[in-house]
């Protein structure tokens, strides 16, 4: 026993010291990301953007004179294989380590790409954590926080829909759901004549909300939003009880429910609005979204089945930007450029980053309004200020 122990350590050693060298003109960046499990459906679309990126960078000429090459190590979304995934794709001399789009997947690679001096970027995590607060200052997000979507519909639909009374509804399955109810219970009070006729809760996996339903139906008056911290799959249900028991209140949720994959479960689904970094539907203001949809289609062979396809490529595209200003891909010098941008233009919208925050308290997003069960571009909204990051820390 003692000598198959033994001979196991050897086998280790040798296959860190064989490990495939990396080609002197090459760049290397990482994909600790889920090939398999649940988590797939999330990381793999904006893998595949990243990769788009990627394939333009290298068509011309490359980073830094040198072609991008990608490795991959499936985290099977398993947090003791994400582990094991970033440290693979080191192994194999990632530059850069992509990892999953949700924080409690994508951390374990990310710590390891910190332990070892590199940078990480999560595909599209939406929690605080997933930068300096959970994993360190050389980790970084491509997307936007939850708690911008959520301040980003509060202040919207005042503003241009004119709610007044607000309903809040949260989901408490997620960090994500409770970081869009964050967002919009840090904006509520700045908004001078709003009230919050009510505030309820349900788990994801609840079959039935019909108790907070009879809540919201016993209001003097039906409020004029509904402000749903949810994501699928069990959104679907709590939408659609909603309106099966007649309540006609504007429905507003977070970025999560962007995409018509799954409306025909709600045929016709009416006052509906969400915030997107880019819309999927053909009609996004900015052109070249809508080349890249095309792009997308033509790669993958399907269109992107939601907003969540985008921060994969805006990752490569600052991260890239960084490299370029640094001279270098080495992790100090490349996260001073990255902590300098101040609404940096991506595809996709700003991105600005600093010492304090790796990921966005403030952004630009398009609003999705659904009507008779399609979807589409109605307007764009900026918060009018950042969220604080202390406060965000704090929840």
């Amino acid at each position: 026993m003692r000598l198959a122990r033994t001979l196991g350590v050897l086998i280790g050693v040798s296959a860190l010291w064989f490990a495939p060298a990396r080609a002197a003109d090459e760049i290397v960046i990482g994909f600790a990301t889920a090939a398999s499990g649940f988590m797939q459906a999330y990381d793999k679309p904006a893998q595949d953007a990243a990769m788009i990126r990627i394939d333009e960078i290298n068509k011309a000429g490359g980073l830094l004179g040198r072609k991008i090459k990608a490795v991959f190590a499936d985290t099977k979304t398993d947090q003791a294989e994400g582990a094991k995934a970033g440290l693979a794709v080191l192994d194999q001399g990632a530059d850069l380590v992509v990892v999953s789009c949700d924080y409690d997947f994508g951390a374990p690679a990310a710590l390891q790409a910190q332990a070892a001096g590199k940078v990480s970027f999560f595909l599209c995590a939406e929690s605080i954590k997933a930068g300096i607060p959970g994993v360190g200052p050389y980790s970084f997000s491509g997307s936007v926080l939850a708690a911008v979507q959520g301040a980003t519909m509060a202040e919207w639909a005042y503003n241009k829909k004119n709610a007044r009374t607000f309903y809040r509804l949260l989901d408490s399955w997620t960090v994500y759901n409770k970081g869009i109810c964050d967002g919009f219970d840090w904006m509520m009070p700045k908004l001078k004549d709003a009230k919050l006729a009510g505030s309820d809760t349900f788990k994801n996996d609840d079959a039935s909300i019909a108790s907070q339903i009879t809540r919201i139906k016993s209001l003097p008056k039906e409020p004029d939003a509904i402000m749903v911290c949810t994501m699928m799959p069990g959104a679907v249900s709590a939408i659609k009880q909603i309106r099966a028991a007649g309540i006609k209140s504007m429905i507003l949720n977070g970025s999560s429910m962007d995409g018509s994959y799954w409306l025909n479960a709600i045929p016709d689904l009416s006052n509906f609005y969400v915030p997107v970094q880019g819309s999927i539907y053909g009609d996004d203001p900015n052109p070249k979204v809508n080349e890249f949809n095309k792009k997308y289609k033509d790669v993958t062979g399907g269109d992107p089945s939601s907003q969540y396809v985008y921060p994969g490529y805006v990752l490569i595209e600052v991260w890239a930007k960084a490299v370029e200003r640094a001279k270098t891909t080495d992790a100090p010098a490349v996260v001073a450029e990255l902590e300098k941008m101040n609404n940096e233009a991506t595809l996709f919208g700003p991105r600005t980053f600093n010492k304090d925050i790796h990921h966005q308290n403030q952004g630009r997003y398009l609003i999705i309004d659904t009507e008779g069960g399609k979807p589409k571009m109605v307007d764009q909204w900026t918060i009018s200020e950042k969220i604080p990051v202390d406060y965000l820390v704090s929840k």
